[in-house]
């Protein structure tokens, strides 16, 4: 296992696997997360970031929460999964309403970024309107980011929407053509790498044992996402994919990974 010796700033829509992906990252001590960006995708971005509220108030940590993009480039109502992710995103955990006195703006975003952009790297499991939009309005900044690591897409492999189309790309195409087009020493982890990434029960009950805190949020979620979604769309699927999980994985073991340079 390897130390991160960069800073994390993850951009989200916070469902069922980018909570437990906030849950592993929070549980790692040698992932260095400063920001949390919320934007609408699994559930509306106001559904999202209270989710991450919820899930970050276990730690009391400092990390700043920014709500991003509510809605594609294309001006359309996005469209929703609560079949899969439940109508709150977590399953079927409905966090506690909370006052959420300071709800932190797009501009402090650039905030965490300026002061030394080579040092942070970006995670994207979600739509990339937020992300796009920081490419459009700030190029220059965008460009002296470390890397980017984004779960997206779906190369010589079904989608999960339409039949070529994978959720995040497919959420915001403008978007994510901007990004594949503009991102310097971008990662990919496409859902042909993802749709394999499976937890199994068998893993879940080992992690409801033993764990504690926040990791007793996973099996209920993980056994919606399984029992309602996967199980009935994928007869004979071994476990739930954890698509979410793969960028933040590679930063610790990236020796399990095999990458391909290709234009997208």
């Amino acid at each position: 296992m390897r130390k991160v010796n960069k800073k994390i700033i993850f951009f989200g829509d916070f469902g069922i696997d980018d909570a437990v992906t906030l849950i592993y990252a929070n549980k790692t001590c040698k992932l260095d997360i400063i920001g949390i960006v919320t934007e609408y995708g699994n559930v509306s971005r106001e559904i999202v970031t209270e989710n991450v509220y919820f899930l970050e108030r276990y730690y009391a940590t400092k990390v700043k929460i920014i709500e991003g993009a509510s809605r594609p480039m294309t001006a359309e109502e996005p469209l929703f999964f609560p079949e899969i992710h439940g109508d709150h995103g977590l399953g079927p955990i409905i966090p506690p309403k909370m006052r959420i006195c300071e709800r932190e703006i797009f501009c402090e975003l650039i905030k965490l970024i300026e002061p030394c952009p080579e040092d942070i790297i970006i995670v994207a499991t979600g739509r990339l309107t937020t992300l796009a939009t920081l490419f459009l309005l700030y190029p220059n900044l965008m460009n002296r980011v470390c890397s980017y690591y984004i779960m997206g897409g779906a190369f010589l492999f079904p989608g999960n929407v339409t039949p070529v189309s994978e959720a995040n790309f497919y959420g915001d195409p403008i978007a994510a053509n901007i990004v594949m087009k503009y991102a310097q020493n971008a990662t990919i982890y496409p859902l042909n790498v993802t749709q394999r990434a499976l937890i199994t029960p068998e893993m879940i009950d080992i992690i409801d044992k033993e764990g504690t805190g926040q990791a007793k949020l996973i099996k209920p979620m993980i056994d919606f996402y399984y029992e309602n979604f996967y199980k009935k769309e994928y007869p004979g699927i071994a476990g739930s994919p954890i698509h979410d999980l793969l960028p933040f994985i590679s930063f610790i073991n990236d020796d399990i990974f095999e990458y391909k340079k290709s234009a997208v």
